[in-house]
C-alpha cells in the first residue's frame, strides 16, 4: 500500500522559512517523479515543484514561476524522502500542502499539511 506522509507545516511570519518533508513508502519510487502541489482556501489545486528520484544530483526538477528562487525541492533516495525548503515566504503561499507521486496514469496523494504564512 502506498503512503505518502507529509511533515514539516506551520506558521511562519512573512519572510521568514519553512522546510516540508513527505515520507514515501509502500513501493519502490525510483521510477516516480515526486511533487508538491497547494491548495489555498476556495481555490483549486495547484502545481508547485517536481523532481525524480536522483534529481538533487542530477538537478532534474520544475517549479512553478511562483515560487521559482524560493523554493527548492530535492531528495533523499536512501530514505524515500523528499522535502520542499521554502524560503522568503509570502502571505500568498498560505494553503495546504499536498505530496504526489506520479508514474503515467498513477498518483498517488498524502494527507496534506498546513502551511500558514502572516503578515
Amino acid at each position: 500500500q502506498v503512503q505518502l506522509v507529509e511533515s514539516g507545516g506551520g506558521l511562519v511570519q512573512a519572510g521568514g522559512s519553512l522546510r516540508l518533508s513527505c515520507a514515501a513508502s509502500g513501493r519502490t519510487f525510483s521510477t516516480y517523479t515526486m511533487n508538491w502541489f497547494r491548495q489555498a482556501p476556495g481555490k483549486e489545486r495547484e502545481f508547485v515543484a517536481a523532481i525524480r528520484w536522483g534529481g538533487s544530483y542530477t538537478n532534474y526538477a520544475n517549479y512553478a514561476d511562483s515560487v521559482k528562487g524560493r523554493f527548492t525541492i530535492s531528495d533523499d533516495y536512501t530514505k524515500n524522502m523528499v522535502h520542499l525548503q521554502m524560503n522568503s515566504l509570502k502571505p500568498e503561499d498560505t494553503a495546504v500542502y499536498y505530496c504526489a507521486a506520479d508514474r503515467g496514469a498513477e498518483r498517488y496523494w498524502g494527507q496534506g499539511t498546513q502551511v500558514t504564512v502572516s503578515s
